[in-house]
């Protein structure tokens, strides 16, 4: 931190100079790693910026595809820290123990693989079991001042230690561990001001549950949220991860919390006290100068902030636990509680699972358990083998609990739940970060909501949505009325963590005689075959395969679940392409027509038939094409099957970023409502190509069946090298071009 404080304290001198003016807290970090600070064009949410990482970090199912595209790049060794993670393949059956075994069975190959390519290149690799990505990178890689990139959208969880982390695919990291300048616009900053305190049911996972209901699902893109004032001092640093983890969900590129005495502290348990001491040393580089100016300033009171649910299917639709009850009455929504799950890489610290167990605690004292299932998911290895130590996993066991493996687990999908029948209405709560329709469950008749440790632990006991642990009664075995007190937990545990086992493989000094094999037969893993280049002229005649209606998330795109498992073999996941997607002719999930046979079939499908026939196409779509998740298959797919343009009326930044970097066009409509005029059997050629340039439109020539003709204007947010990405026919391609 020392060698950083100095990279940081010069550049900004140069910003300062250059700039005349405060910075916030995230324009020193971001701003701190620019790779040119004396010429580089800085400008909030217009230019682009060339910035140089400290580190990446990838997990289990992204890093498949980032790895394969490392190999074809030629390079020796990662240029930079690197670290694999194991979180994402292990499926929640029966409990932590069986489940684990089970997935390094099953997952076998890929497990190989990663642990092969990354001791050949130099990559960290953290076993399965070890935890969630985020978890570990929080207990052991962020600190104050560091930038960090990571192929998950809730990498932003390391900002609640001071980190500048942002979620990318894996193309990106591709580039940082090639040693490439890393190209990021220019963030606009949105300032959120904390006042008063958290205190009773209140928790920090309430924070962003109501800025989420004040910006949405879109609110934050292409900004950083830059949390401040004297209210984050009564917020523990796992808490203010909370808080930047789910920042992903308003579409934020990171959020951040400036560096305080609870970071400190943090780092001070996690045995980094020398990097503590630096960080106070240097405390001035890791705070907002005053006279700072936001973007956009948010003012939230904690002391006035009550506990919040969100959902159901989008995380922005907030409420107030109070009134939670009486809105699901009026919207038909399944009150009885099936499941409540607590835990995932949002919610998971050694406090969370103190305050849910000291609900659990009061439950059991007065002879009751969960009415709903309850499931407990911890963020790593130490938080498991800590909490058991102390106590709380025993008391959550007893009450009903069944502790999971560290794992991502229902949060992704990866869940074999068997409670209720696919298309059976029903409803679980969650202190997860995304609820989207089906993605825990595979169910989309489940009614998902988003909300605390303590208070999913208080509705799995009360059985019900339509309960408020602020004024509410349950009702004790031996038949008397009673309240629960408000939740208490460390911050800290008294004792050290509790490491558990060893779950990390450090890449030997020397790797270049190792072999990583990729079987042609695998149905798993496959090698990467370079896309073709751009032809010279514009994209003529190119069919409509889907217009998409309403929200269209990476789970939309690419589903998660099952498809795990083929996450490294491009041409097999493909088959799970927009397979989510409603189609706007007929309202209809992954069924469409075929117009060169006039019959209907999935989406996949008839995609492979197009491709085969020699018809490129694209996909017309509505607002946030893209939202949620960094996976970079969803952009991927499109291509591999023969996409050339998404066009649409805005994106979510991971995925247009990620639709570049394949060489697929990703393009807005100049006046949304022109999304209308597109119908799903039209042709559409893209002009302009062939002086493709930096602000400069293209047009989309539009043919109807009816032999109608119109022009559609498109923007596009692309600059030079990006337009040399689509030229060489990916990114990878042009790499390996100057190579």
């Amino acid at each position: 931190i020392c060698r950083l404080a100095s990279f940081l304290r010069c550049k900004c001198c140069i910003l300062l100079s250059r700039l005349n003016r405060p910075l916030t807290l995230s324009e020193k970090i971001v701003y701190g790693h620019l790779d040119d600070p004396h010429r580089q064009e800085i400008e909030r949410g217009r230019t682009y910026l060339r910035l140089r990482p400290d580190r990446v970090a990838m997990q289990d199912a992204t890093a498949q595809m980032a790895m394969l595209q490392f190999i074809s790049s030629g390079l020796p060794k990662v240029a930079v820290p690197s670290t694999i993670h194991c979180d994402h393949l292990i499926e929640a059956q029966t409990g932590g123990v069986q489940d684990l075994a089970k997935a390094k069975e099953v997952n076998c190959e890929v497990y190989d693989f990663l642990s092969s390519a990354g001791a050949k290149y130099g990559v960290g690799f953290w076993k399965p079991g070890s935890g969630i990505i985020h978890q570990i990178i929080l207990e052991n890689y962020a600190y104050p001042g560091v930038m960090l990139i990571g192929t998950d959208s809730h990498t932003p969880n390391g900002g609640g230690l001071g980190s500048i982390c942002i979620g990318v695919g894996g193309a990106d990291a591709v580039d940082v561990m090639a040693g490439i300048a890393w190209e990021l616009k220019c963030p606009k900053v949105i300032g959120v001001k904390l006042t008063g305190a958290l205190s009773g049911w209140t928790s920090p996972k309430d924070v962003i549950l109501k800025v989420a209901g004040i910006l949405t699902v879109k609110g934050g893109t292409g900004a950083i949220v830059e949390y401040h004032g004297p209210g984050v001092d009564s917020i523990s640093c796992t808490g203010m991860a909370t808080i930047c983890n789910m920042g992903a969900e308003i579409g934020a590129t990171t959020s951040v919390f400036p560096y305080n005495h609870r970071m400190k502290t943090y780092l001070e348990k996690t045995g980094r006290e020398q990097i503590a001491a630096q960080a106070d040393e240097f405390s001035h580089l890791l705070v907002p100068d005053d006279g700072c100016e936001y973007d956009q300033l948010i003012e939230l009171n904690l002391d006035e902030l009550k506990p919040h649910i969100n959902g159901p299917f989008t995380p922005d639709l907030a409420h107030p636990v109070s009134e939670i009850g009486a809105v699901a009455e009026k919207n038909g929504w399944p009150l009885e509680v099936k499941v409540g799950l607590i835990g995932s890489c949002t919610n998971s610290s050694y406090e969370d699972m103190g305050r849910a167990a000291s609900v659990a605690k009061q439950a059991l004292d007065k002879g009751l358990t969960c009415k709903a299932q309850f499931t407990v998911t911890p963020g790593s290895e130490q938080i498991r083998a800590t909490i058991e130590r102390d106590g709380y996993s025993k008391i959550l066991g007893d009450v009903g609990g069944v502790v999971l493996a560290n794992a991502c687990g229902p949060c992704i999908g990866q869940w074999d739940r068997q409670d209720v029948k696919k298309g059976e209405k029903n409803t679980i709560v969650t202190s997860f970060n995304r609820n989207f329709t089906a993605r825990n469950d595979a169910n989309p008749a489940t009614h998902a909501f988003v909300t605390s440790p303590e208070i999913v632990t208080a509705m799995a006991i009360a059985g019900t949505l339509n309960f408020n642990p602020e004024t509410d009664y349950l009702t004790a075995a031996n038949g008397e009325k009673f309240q629960l007190d408000a939740p208490y937990g460390d911050e800290l545990p008294a004792k050290d963590f509790d490491p558990g086992q060893d779950t990390y493989q450090h890449p030997p000094p020397d790797g270049s005689s190792l072999r990583v094999h990729v079987s042609p037969e695998s149905d798993r893993l496959q090698l990467l075959e370079p896309f073709d280049k751009w032809s010279g002229g514009d994209l003529e005649d190119l069919k409509v395969l889907i217009k998409v209606k309403g929200k269209c998330t990476t789970d939309h795109i690419s589903a998660a679940g099952p498809w795990l498992k083929f996450r490294g073999h491009l041409d097999n996941i493909s088959n799970n392409m927009l397979i989510g997607a409603v189609n706007s002719e007929n309202d209809g999930i992954n069924k469409l027509k075929n117009y060169l046979t006039g019959e209907y079939g999935g989406v996949p499908d008839v995609a492979r038939h197009y491709k085969a026939n020699g018809v490129s196409w694209v996909v017309v779509g509505d607002d946030n094409y893209g939202e949620g998740s960094s996976r970079e298959h969803a952009a991927l797919e499109p291509r591999h099957l023969g996409g050339r343009a998404i066009i649409v009326k805005s994106f979510a930044r991971i995925h247009e970023t990620n639709l570049k970097k394949q060489g697929v066009l990703p393009l807005t409509f100049s006046d949304p409502s022109d999304y209308d005029r597109i119908r799903p059997d039209d042709h559409i050629s893209i002009r302009g190509l062939k002086t493709f340039a930096p602000g400069k439109p293209l047009t989309a020539a539009v043919k109807h069946s009816d032999g109608s003709e119109e022009t559609v204007k498109l923007n596009h947010s692309f600059n030079q090298t990006q337009i040399e990405w689509f030229q060489a026919g990916s990114a990878l391609n042009r790499m390996k071009a100057l190579q």
